[in-house]
């Protein structure tokens, strides 16, 4: 989780060939209207969120009934997303990364319909989570996915793949 920009997909997709895992972009929940919306730089607000956080919160449930770990990327910016989410098994990742470093990404990522036009609304309904395993981006996307592997890693957690690039 984290805001627009800061690797999510990137990293998640990491996450999930190293773990076997299937992944999930949050960004293919959103409704068109929600997607048109970002992409005209208009931030979303709660109730534009009610029907994404509805589908996530529905994947999750469906994961859990089949059994099944998964890696989702999504924003998740306020607790009350954070709490809407929450499910046995679910844990949160935080890529936490300055405005500066995150705008500077922005600029060079092609082909997203999210731009720096929503990244300060997006800090500014960003609410740190407190019980999220937090992760500095200030690294390439293999170290970062790396720290959060060594990270979960403990009793009962196991994952086929142990290298990273």
């Amino acid at each position: 989780m984290g805001v627009v920009g800061v690797g999510k997909t990137t990293v998640g997709r990491l996450l999930a060939e190293k773990l076997g895992w299937p992944f999930a972009d949050g960004d293919d929940f959103h409704p068109p209207a929600n997607i048109e919306k970002i992409s005209r730089g208009i931030p979303l607000d709660d109730e534009d969120r009610l029907p994404w956080l509805a589908r996530l919160q529905n994947a999750i449930v469906e994961w859990n009934a089949q059994n099944r770990n998964a890696v989702l990327a999504c924003s998740a910016l306020k607790r009350k997303y954070r709490d809407r989410l929450r499910a046995d098994g679910v844990r949160f990742v935080y890529l936490e990364g300055a405005p500066e470093l995150v705008r500077e990404r922005l600029h060079a990522r092609h082909g997203h319909f999210a731009t720096d036009a929503i990244l300060a609304s997006q800090f500014q309904d960003l609410e740190v989570p407190e019980d999220a395993m937090a992760v500095g981006v200030d690294k390439t996307p293999e170290a970062i996915a790396r720290e959060i592997l060594r990270r979960l890693e403990g009793p009962g957690f196991r994952y086929a793949d142990r290298t990273l690039p």
